[in-house]
C-alpha cells in the first residue's frame, strides 16, 4: 500500500457476491436479475453433479462444436518472421 491508496490486484475480484468494488456488479440489465440469480444458484447446484458436467459435455461437442479446431496461419506466419502461427476457430461454434 502506498499512503491511504489501496494496491489494485484482482486476484480478490470478483467478490462471493460478485461485485467487484463499491460500485461494481454484474453488467446486465436491472430486469435480467432475477433470471441471472435463478441461474446463478442452479448452476452452484449443477456444477458438482457428474450427470450434469457429462450432459454439459455432450452439448459442448455435439451441439456446439466444442473443442473447435486450430488452424495454421500459413501467409501471417510467413509474414511474421516463419513462426507457426494458429488460429483458435472459436468463429465455427453454433
Amino acid at each position: 500500500m502506498t499512503g491511504n491508496r489501496k494496491e489494485n490486484s484482482y486476484s480478490r475480484w470478483p467478490d462471493k457476491d460478485g461485485k467487484f468494488g463499491k460500485f461494481g456488479g454484474k453488467f446486465v440489465p436491472e430486469i435480467l436479475m432475477p433470471a441471472i440469480s435463478e441461474l446463478e444458484k442452479a448452476y452452484h447446484i449443477a456444477k458438482d453433479d457428474s450427470k450434469f458436467k457429462e450432459e454439459f459435455e455432450y452439448y459442448l461437442t455435439e451441439f456446439a462444436g466444442r473443442p473447435t479446431p486450430l488452424m495454421l496461419a500459413d501467409k501471417l506466419s510467413a509474414e511474421m518472421g516463419g513462426a507457426a502461427i494458429y488460429l483458435k476457430r472459436e468463429d465455427l461454434n453454433h
